[in-house]
């Protein structure tokens, strides 16, 4: 398990003084990618086979918003581990240790040189702390976008500011774009977003959105490939 102390500061609210969903998934990555200083035989074997772990699909249950200057704990822990595929909790908790976040995700792990799947060895994945996986309610990885209905919007360029240093757009911004394009009334309950092919600098996003009896999904598209597909439900 790795946890990092967290506030909810001026900077990560909103015009109400809440966190914001976008800088809450900014302290979930954060404990996450920290992580792999627990686990320093992994940090050895990343860093020797030039590795890394991609994030390639996450599922979020808000189960409530924390306000301006509440303290917060993250916690990340691996519960499963495939050569190829990584599944971790990442959950927010509250002063009081009550959750506000529940999230699960599966991150890939690729080869930087090549950008390609490359396998963990098995003397490595026998090596990991494995941790029990937690209670939350969770949803099939793959997103399934409907036959029809989708809406076109106005396209979005990749700015320097949405790229982190894998070089490509961070996970967490292709949410922050997509939330600009949600009615004002919208109330963000849950939240799940798959990964598909990486956005890089000055790759124009076209959004497609489309209403369903949950919430609203958003397809991201680069040329004929789908970027992201991101999931809100109310």
């Amino acid at each position: 398990m790795y946890s990092l102390k967290c506030k909810v500061t001026t900077s990560a609210c909103d015009s109400e003084g809440r966190l914001k969903l976008y800088s809450a998934l900014q302290m979930m990555q954060d404990c996450s990618e920290m992580w792999i200083d627990s686990e320093p035989g992994v940090k050895r074997y990343f860093t020797e086979q030039n590795m890394a772990q991609l994030l390639a699909t996450r599922q979020v249950e808000i189960i409530r918003t924390p306000e301006y200057k509440e303290e917060l704990t993250v916690t990340s822990t691996v519960y499963g581990m495939k050569p190829m595929f990584g599944f971790r909790n990442t959950f927010i908790y509250d002063a009081d240790g009550k959750p506000c976040y529940k999230t699960w995700s599966m991150g890939a792990f690729v080869d930087k040189s090549a950008g390609k799947l490359k396998r963990v060895d098995e003397a490595t994945i026998a090596s990991m702390t494995l941790e029990p996986q937690l209670e939350m309610n969770y949803k099939d990885r793959r997103i399934i976008l409907p036959k029809n209905g989708g809406e076109q919007l106005d396209p979005v360029k990749v700015l320097r500011a949405d790229i982190d240093y894998n070089r490509h757009m961070n996970n967490a911004n292709y949410v922050r774009v997509v939330m600009e394009l949600l009615p004002e009334d919208f109330i963000v309950k849950g939240l799940r977003v798959e990964y598909r092919v990486a956005a890089k600098l000055g790759d124009i996003l076209l959004p497609t959105v489309y209403q369903t009896a949950d919430g609203i999904i958003v397809s991201l598209s680069v040329g004929d490939d789908v970027s992201a597909i991101i999931e809100f439900t109310e």
